[in-house]
């Protein structure tokens, strides 16, 4: 068997392996270093070197260090009450209208996802907070639980997000033009969902209630507790554009300043520091184990020459470049129903990604003669943003929406059923926003555009 063979069957054993539930990063790894095995004829040698050069390389890289320093963020975040004074800010301006509990929830959400950079984190955490208040206030559970599932999602869009640092790492882009990049986007889905509420509780007015009306003393009140919010958030993404400081030094400052924060708010103690420094060192653990996995299996393609390969079929059969982004956002659209967006991005980033840069013209195309109309790098910063918005449509698509077990594990009183009906709302208005991205890149692009030279 050829290696070219090895590649393409490496595909079906991969999937094979992860349907049979095992946990993707060891399964990336047993593919990757069994096709290296076969691919050498059987010689170990190569291999017991790869597994040094492999391992070293990928975990000495200084970039790696801002995820566990935005996972600490967010753990200080989730675990010091700041999701609460969201939910209470936003609820008090928008709570008296009709489904504006609900738009609160994900406003909070959206103002969360700025101090978290987890969808996961950011659908439990503010399912904790909300859910209860949008019970009390006449919310039917499917609204309720799909409303916190879709909000969640705003975790990993809007900055920082831990998929777009990883995302910058292997198509070696810019980090803050990618945060940078996703701000609108991630404006354009909070307002995309609120509208979506409105929607539907104009349909089913039976299924939202409303609270009383907040005196403005109490508003403003209520917007004074997210200071810290605000502050954090401000601190950090300024910082890095002003030039203060680099992501990965942002970063730092920004799980330093929402320690703090807990700290002067009488949050933080020392079982939520314990907490907060073994959960971050939890999911740092499991976010490298499937980067290294995923940094063996994609070495062994770049062996077997798939990649290269694909990239040279779709160019030379003539397919439309517009036809190419659709099919690759229909292929994450569909699996990311049945994997998660962190190993979806890891696997198939360094097969697609070549694929969108020759069809585009090459690596040192023009805008001018560029099928896309852009240069190679604004390609890279379009399509990540593009990538990160289907994947998380992924996860409150039925039947396999990961937020959709996480916020329905929390309302058993609530059959899946009722969650899946109404959540092909917000998915209806997820693809709408992916429909407008794609035709209007400028809308990813512009705040680049605003940039010194």
């Amino acid at each position: 068997m050829s290696r070219m063979e090895l590649g393409y069957w490496s595909f079906a054993v991969l999937l094979g392996l992860i349907f049979l539930r095992a946990p993707i990063g060891l399964a990336m790894i047993l593919v990757g270093f069994g096709g290296w095995y076969y691919a050498l004829n059987g010689n170990p040698v190569p291999l017991l070197n790869k597994l040094k050069s492999e391992t070293y390389t990928t975990f000495s890289s200084y970039s790696l260090s801002i995820i566990p320093m935005f996972l600490l963020m967010g753990q200080f975040a989730t675990l010091s009450g700041m999701s609460t004074a969201l939910f209470r800010a936003a609820e008090s301006f928008l709570g008296h209208r009709k489904g504006g509990v609900a738009m609160a929830a994900v406003g909070a959400c959206a103002g969360f996802g700025a101090i978290c950079g987890s969808s996961l984190a950011t659908a439990a955490t503010m399912g904790r907070t909300a859910l209860p208040e949008l019970k009390r206030y006449g919310y039917s559970g499917g609204f309720s639980t799909a409303t916190l599932a879709a909000g969640g999602t705003l975790g990993i869009l809007i900055p920082p997000s831990v998929i777009l640092v990883l995302y910058a790492l292997i198509t070696e882009q810019n980090i803050a033009k990618l945060f940078l990049a996703a701000f609108i986007p991630g404006i354009i889905a909070a307002i995309g969902y609120m509208l979506t509420i409105r929607l539907y509780v104009y349909l089913y007015p039976e299924r939202a209630g409303v609270r009383a009306r907040q005196p403005w003393s109490e508003r403003w009140r209520a917007l004074g507790e997210t200071w810290p919010v605000l502050v954090i958030f401000g601190l950090v993404v300024g910082g890095i554009y002003a030039g203060f400081f680099t992501p990965t030094e942002g970063a730092a400052v920004g799980a330093f300043g929402t320690g703090i924060a807990a700290l002067l708010g009488g949050q933080l103690n020392w079982q939520v520091l314990k907490d907060s420094l073994f959960g971050t060192a939890k999911t740092t653990a499991m976010i490298f184990f499937i980067v290294l996995g995923a940094g063996f299996y994609n070495s062994f393609l770049a062996l077997s020459g798939v990649p290269q390969a694909m990239a040279e079929y779709v160019v030379t059969q003539g397919f439309s470049p517009w036809f190419v982004l659709a099919v690759i956002l229909f292929f994450y659209l569909v699996f990311g129903c049945v994997m998660d967006s962190l190993s979806m991005v890891l696997l198939t980033v360094p097969i697609f990604f070549p694929m969108m840069i020759e069809v585009n013209g090459g690596e040192y195309i023009t805008p001018e003669l560029a099928a896309f109309g852009m240069s190679p790098e604004h390609l890279a910063i379009w399509f990540g943003i593009l990538v990160l918005i289907v994947v998380e449509v992924g996860l409150i698509t039925p039947p396999v929406g990961l937020n959709l077990f996480i916020i329905n594990a929390m309302d058993r009183s609530t059959p899946m059923v009722e969650t899946y009906k109404a959540v092909i709302f917000f998915v209806a208005s997820d693809i709408t926003r992916v429909i407008l991205l794609v035709l209007f890149p400028i809308i990813t692009l512009f705040p680049l555009l605003l940039l010194p030279g």
